[in-house]
């Protein structure tokens, strides 16, 4: 359904052998499926046959198609050939997941999807498959355009002993014993966020990579909400600090806005805009002499530029950018007269954190078209935008989060190195290191305006 939707022309063969039997996943999976239904892990209808013509390429699931002068994409689950064995493999070794796509043998592309669930198989297998399908996806999609090129290739060591159920079992029990811990720290809350704030002159998160310097100042809540996901703007002279606000009463978030004080400091956050679904991300910027807002909006499937009617109180929707897309933390960035947006879309399963999309339009209400390489990257930590891109006069740096253990786990630097209609690369993330600025593990959104710098982290 992906690739007839991205427009190429797909039929489907049955493998000439049975897939082995794996009596073990589909007996949990069919467990946990009175709880959360189907998975993309359960069993399908046989899918129909048919085009059996030439092609100009065979995706081989299983590892028994012959090539006959056809090229061949292959798929690997932690080094092994069918997705079965590469979750018992996981299980096994206690690794993260890691994809591998190959092409006629020759590896051309590496994902790692991220895993937000490690209690419940089905959920670890709906967000495994749903990472597989978007690398399938951005294979064909550069083999199309002649862009998919051999990477460096990099195996990890397979174990070899024991069966599945001997694998899951304690699997199972180190997520039942995590979940419990969380509860237990987290008390009545079922999570919690805090931003922070510091005024510096000179270099600061971004240039240091480090949590080091002058310490930030929490701001404060009042128990019954949490603070995520800070912006700054400065304005006439004055800071603000746009947030979401997350009301425990009604589990959906708001954008907040506070203005930073003569002595340094903020009051409490007023809400200034509300919708009937969930907001966070309040990406707030000048431009064309107007102020506007690209609040995230995925679970109204969404995207919607907001302008500020009267700055910073009142705020109208502005104009449409997306609909029917789950797109999160959309990021804008203006190059050389175009836009672009680049944030993480999901497709029904799977995190909404470790699938990059990119969007671009010649204005800013659009319209907005996705680049023909979707989806840029599969990886739990070099996906999600956690800020706005970052000028260091030489490169642009985007923050992205870095979700390989859990989500909001860390923060990293990533240098854009090409952004244009016919490919997006970037450096690999630098992560930014722990420091005496700030007592969490980590951080998992940064902004800066003028001497203002915000970070947030999971409390």
């Amino acid at each position: 359904m992906r690739l007839s939707a991205a427009g190429h022309v797909v039929s489907s063969g049955r493998a000439p052998t049975p897939a082995p039997i794996a009596r073990g996943l589909d007996s949990v999976l069919a467990i946990e499926s009175r709880r959360f239904g189907p998975s993309l892990a359960s069993r399908s209808e046989p899918l129909p046959s048919g085009g059996s013509g030439p092609a100009d390429l065979v995706i081989d699931l299983t590892g028994t198609a012959a090539r006959r002068g056809t090229r061949v994409l292959t798929l690997e689950f932690c080094g092994r050939s069918t997705f079965p064995a590469g979750m018992a493999e996981m299980l096994a070794s206690g690794r993260l997941p890691e994809l591998a796509v190959r092409l006629d043998g020759v590896t051309v592309a590496r994902g790692r999807p991220m895993v937000s669930d490690r209690l419940w198989l089905s959920r670890s297998c709906n967000d495994l498959l749903a990472g597989a399908i978007a690398l399938v996806a951005q294979s064909v999609a550069r083999f199309s355009a002649g862009e998919l090129a051999p990477i460096a290739d990099s195996p990890a060591p397979i174990l070899r002993n024991g069966g599945f159920v001997r694998h899951y079992l304690p699997f199972f029990c180190r997520g039942l014993v995590d979940r419990a811990v969380q509860k237990l720290r987290l008390g009545r809350r079922p999570f919690y966020w805090q931003v922070a704030y510091r005024l510096i002159d000179g270099p600061g998160v971004a240039e240091t990579g480090q949590l080091d310097g002058k310490p930030f100042t929490v701001l404060p809540d009042d128990g019954q909400r949490f603070y995520a996901d800070p912006f700054v703007i400065e304005r006439d002279g004055r800071h603000y600090l746009f947030v979401e606000e997350f009301p425990y009463a009604t589990g959906r978030g708001v954008i907040a806005v506070a203005e930073l004080g003569d002595g340094g400091s903020f009051g409490v956050p007023r809400v200034v805009l509300e919708e009937k679904h969930h907001l966070s991300y309040p990406q707030v910027f000048a431009y064309a002499g107007e102020i506007f807002m690209i609040p995230e909006s995925a679970a109204a499937r969404e995207l919607v530029l907001y302008r500020a009617a009267q700055f910073p109180d009142r705020w109208v929707r502005d104009t449409v950018l997306m609909t029917d897309k789950d797109f999160n933390d959309a990021t804008l960035l203006e190059s050389d007269g175009r836009f672009w947006l680049l944030g993480t879309e999901r497709f029904g399963y799977g995190s909404a954190s470790d699938t990059m999309a990119v969007y671009s339009a010649p204005s800013l209400r659009g319209p907005w078209v996705a680049h023909a390489l979707n989806p840029i990257a599969v990886d739990h930590s070099a996906a999600r935008p956690g800020g706005a891109f970052i000028d260091q006069g030489d490169a642009l740096v985007l923050p992205v989060q870095n979700g390989s253990r859990a989500y909001g786990g860390g923060l990293g630097l990533m240098r854009l190195d090409r952004l244009d209609d016919f490919d997006v690369r970037f450096a690999p993330p630098r992560p930014i290191g722990p420091g005496p600025a700030w007592a969490r593990a980590g951080i998992h959104t940064l902004n800066r305006a003028g001497n203002l710098e915000v970070v947030d982290s999971a409390g």
